[in-house]
């Protein structure tokens, strides 16, 4: 941060802070570490032990909490302790080197800016939706956790995501309460003199002015975007008013301010990122303003700052279907971005729209945020394996005549952060056999460690979980059921609804139809006879919002509503309202069983059953996104074929037959089957291998080092080695690829010579150049992949020139003759060191 700028808490006047020892309770309340580590928990609640319940928010607490009553804790020797040795031990961890400090001390890398358009840290600050915020929230705390250089950048939305209430009839009612400020656990950003800062966004004709907010995320900063500024129209004063709200033309606003005021605000600090980490293409603006940045620091023209800067730039997707991907007009693009275009980046405004186009020539194309993420990216990822491969289908028409297999699009599957998700007593059995710290490094003997728990304890712990999570179920449905009026014995008789003994099934997630949240209701009539089985009683949990435009979404809530209305099933089925991170939290500490039915391969990656991994929950999950790749069966259960349908319902009907086989059959008999001891022991030894097994690969710790080793400092060695000398190689990488422009066309091949000999075929090509430099291009034989066998790309070598030719050479190789000579082919890409080929340039010739 620069000397110019500083935090300024707290934000009004009529706190008590000269109260002694305030600001100390201040400092632990603004910091969000509290919502994964604990430790400060029974300070809140000395304050207020109702509001602390209803809220989980200490600065809401803080503030509402009485000076009397602040006054009288603070006078406690021992309350005074607890607050100093809080405060000293979260100076001597923001000291410590942490993993990143130990294992990469001489790294290249000093800053990370990652965008994203939510994040879920707390439900005390609601400005997430789902999985993106998820992935966010959790990714910046482990972040901190593990010492890695983050600053994020967000949006403050004034609404933030809807709430909802089910409604007599079964309907979702969307709700949007204001997000005051005030209540949050954030504070404004202010200059020296005591000014807030602010910054202005100039649109056509006129200037957006946005304030700027903090929030600490342990080691870390947050910095959110607010156009609620006085200074704005009213109409621009609601730009970030909410999160996924309005329509094209919003969002548009909404993506501007992200992408191009969050890097002017990260210059206004004075941070100096070497990588931009854009958490989906939201944000994508990014890319431009920091070659534009980059431009005024230079003197470079666009092309060549954009060359220097996108190796420092890192696009993660997490969308699995080509609509998914945010389209803006051309003409509101030309309406709100020309002038963007023309006078600060200096290029037209076809230019500027063929950034986000896969035919620059068709003007009736859309602008494509993808598109723009991917062309100013030196690396591009999907959020699981199989994702990964969803993404390069999708992206494989900018990279024509490449195989699909080398689209530049790998893979870091996502991680959940542990502590977040944990419930106390998981956080207790894991220390027990793990030590505190067993998410702060690499997590080798975690697998181990839970092997040695024996099986009454683990069970214990279990069974304690279930019935945290009954006690608390009912209790909030009782409270749901009266503010829907209904009668007293109604809301009394939730209160003892569920069977803290029996078999819990959770499912709980965004209600979309290729979630498919109703295929448990495919058979009525069968569901029931699972559920009511008195030997073998089943009870489900479900909660979920259908976005407020999505009719069919809310359509299936509806028909739970209906199904739970029934006399059979009321004792058996709740659904709890208004999902949000406490719920979750709630619900994956105490579930023993998370079901998961998305349409295979629509979901990217998929992090709530992750979450039920270290509380000793188990998986019945179709072969989608992570459970893909985690699968196995003594971890859980599958669901499908593992094929993909997409759209089509086909497969439906026969997934959900699957479903209740795996139910009746596998997973009810397993639980119920106890020991001499009551103990269920198949179930316990299922239990402790996902547990030792999933849970240390499939923490955020794993995924943000993977991010940290494989992008991270990558990134930032390859810009700074393009940033060197104000950007000289970005500007050699541009005359080098028009200079391709020119001498590509005259490409060609001359005659090939196929020979076989024993186990080798040997391969002669003649290339012919014209006036092009033969090290501008790599000659290659290639042959497509085999089953379980990747495709082989081998070098080939120059032999000789071509006497009297205009730039002929013969190039040779001897490859394998397990394989017909057929099999093989030439090819010619370009080669210029440091370039990632083909994500920054895609020609590619094949030899016919």
């Amino acid at each position: 941060m620069s000397k110019k700028t500083r935090v300024c808490s707290p934000i009004y006047s009529l706190l008590p802070a000269q109260i002694e020892g305030f600001d100390a309770l201040a400092e632990l309340a603004l910091n969000i570490h509290w919502s994964w580590n604990h430790a400060t928990d029974e300070i809140w609640r000395r304050l207020d032990p109702e509001l602390w319940e209803i809220t989980r928010n200490p600065w809401v607490v803080l503030q509402t909490a009485s000076r009397d009553r602040i006054e009288h804790v603070l006078a406690d020797p021992a309350f005074r302790k607890d607050v100093e040795d809080l405060l000293q031990t979260k100076s001597q961890v923001a000291e410590a080197p942490a993993w990143f400090q130990q294992n990469h001390p001489q790294s290249p890398l000093s800053c990370v800016a990652y965008f994203s358009m939510e994040f879920m840290l707390s439900e005390a600050l609601p400005i997430y939706s789902g999985g993106l915020g998820n992935v966010a929230g959790d990714q910046l705390k482990a972040a901190s956790d593990l010492g890695v250089p983050v600053v994020a950048v967000g949006l403050l939305y004034q609404q933030g995501y809807f709430r909802q209430v089910i409604d007599k009839d079964g309907v979702q009612q969307a709700l949007f309460p204001y997000n005051d400020p005030g209540q949050l656990p954030i504070t404004p950003v202010r200059q020296d003199n005591g000014e807030w800062l602010r910054l202005e966004i100039p649109l056509p004709r006129y200037s957006i002015w946005l304030r700027i907010w903090q929030v600490r995320v342990g080691k870390l900063k947050l910095y959110l975007l607010d156009s609620n500024d006085p200074a704005n129209f009213p109409a621009d004063r609601g730009i970030t008013s909410e999160l996924y709200g309005g329509g094209p033309e919003l969002r548009l606003k909404q993506e501007m301010l992200l992408g191009i005021g969050g890097w002017r605000l990260l210059n206004k600090l004075g941070i100096e990122p070497e990588v931009c980490h854009l958490n989906e293409g939201h944000a994508a603006f990014a890319v431009l303003e920091r070659a534009r940045n980059f431009m005024e620091k230079t003197g470079q023209p666009f092309d060549a700052a954009l060359a220097a800067t996108r190796a420092g730039n890192l696009f993660t997707t997490h969308t699995a279907v080509e609509a998914g991907f945010d389209r803006f007009s051309p003409s509101l693009i030309n309406q709100y971005l020309c002038r963007y275009a023309e006078h600060r980046l200096g290029i037209t405004i076809q230019d500027f729209l063929a950034l986000g186009r896969l035919d620059p020539n068709d003007p009736e194309e859309n602008f494509n945020m993808a598109y723009l993420a991917i062309r100013g990216s030196g690396a591009v990822n999907g959020v699981s394996r199989l994702h990964g491969e969803v993404s390069r289908q999708l992206f494989s028409p900018l990279f024509p005549h490449w195989p699909l297999a080398e689209v530049p699009v790998g893979h870091i599957t996502n991680g959940v952060h542990m502590p977040t998700w944990d419930s106390a007593a998981a956080d207790d059995l894991w220390t027990e056999v793990s030590g505190k710290d067993r998410w702060l490094g690499t997590m080798e003997n975690l697998d181990q460690d839970i092997r040695r728990v024996p099986d009454a304890r683990i069970w214990q712990f279990r069974t304690a979980a279930s019935k945290s999570l009954i006690e608390y179920a009912c209790e909030r449905l009782s409270r749901q059921l009266a503010v829907l009026g209904e009668p007293l014995e109604a809301i009394e008789t939730a209160k003892h609804l569920l069977d803290p003994n029996a078999l819990t099934l959770g499912f709980a997630r965004r209600f979309a139809s290729y979630k498919r949240p109703n295929l448990l209701l495919h058979d009525p009539e069968r569901l029931i006879r699972l559920l009511t089985n008195e030997q073998r009683p089943v009870q489900l949990i479900i909660a979920g919002k259908a976005h407020p435009a999505d009719q069919a979404g809310k359509d299936l809530i509806r028909e739970w509503m209906n199904f739970i209305r029934r006399t059979e099933a009321r004792a058996q089925v709740i659904f709890l309202s208004d999902y949000d991170m406490y719920l979750t939290e709630r619900l994956v500490q105490g579930v023993d069983v998370w079901i998961n039915t998305p349409r295979r391969p629509w979901e990217a990656c998929g992090t709530s059953g992750m979450k039920v991994l270290v509380n000793g929950g188990l998986n019945l999950s179709v072969l989608d996104g992570w459970w893909a790749e985690a699968y196995k069966p003594e971890l859980g259960w599958a669901l499908g074929d593992g094929q993909c349908y997409g759209d089509d319902s086909s497969g439906d009907a026969f997934d959900a037959e699957a479903l209740y086989d795996l139910l009746e059959h596998e997973v009810i008999p397993e639980f119920y089957n106890r020991d001499e001891n009551g103990i269920p022991s198949a179930w316990i030894a299922r239990m402790r291998e996902s547990m030792a097994q999933l849970t240390p690969r499939f923490s955020v710790n794993r995924t943000v080092r993977e991010y940290t080793e494989q992008h991270y400092i990558p990134a930032a060695s390859a810009y700074h080695l393009r940033a060197v000398n104000k950007g000289a190689l970005g500007k050699q990488i541009v005359d080098w690829q028009h200079s391709l422009d020119q001498k590509w066309p005259a490409l060609h091949f001359g005659k090939t010579k196929i020979e076989t000999r024993g186990e080798y075929h040997l391969f002669e090509v003649q290339v012919y150049f014209h006036n092009l430099d033969p090290n501008a291009v790599r000659v290659e034989v290639y042959a497509e992949g085999l089953i379980n066998n990747p495709a082989m790309r081998e070098e080939m070598t120059l032999l000789r020139q071509l006497v009297g030719s205009s730039g002929g050479y013969v190039y040779c190789i001897a490859v394998s003759a397990a394989r017909p000579a057929t099999d093989y082919t030439v090819r010619l890409i370009p080669c210029c060191e440091g370039m990632a080929i083909p994500l920054e340039d895609a020609r590619i010739l094949w030899q016919q």
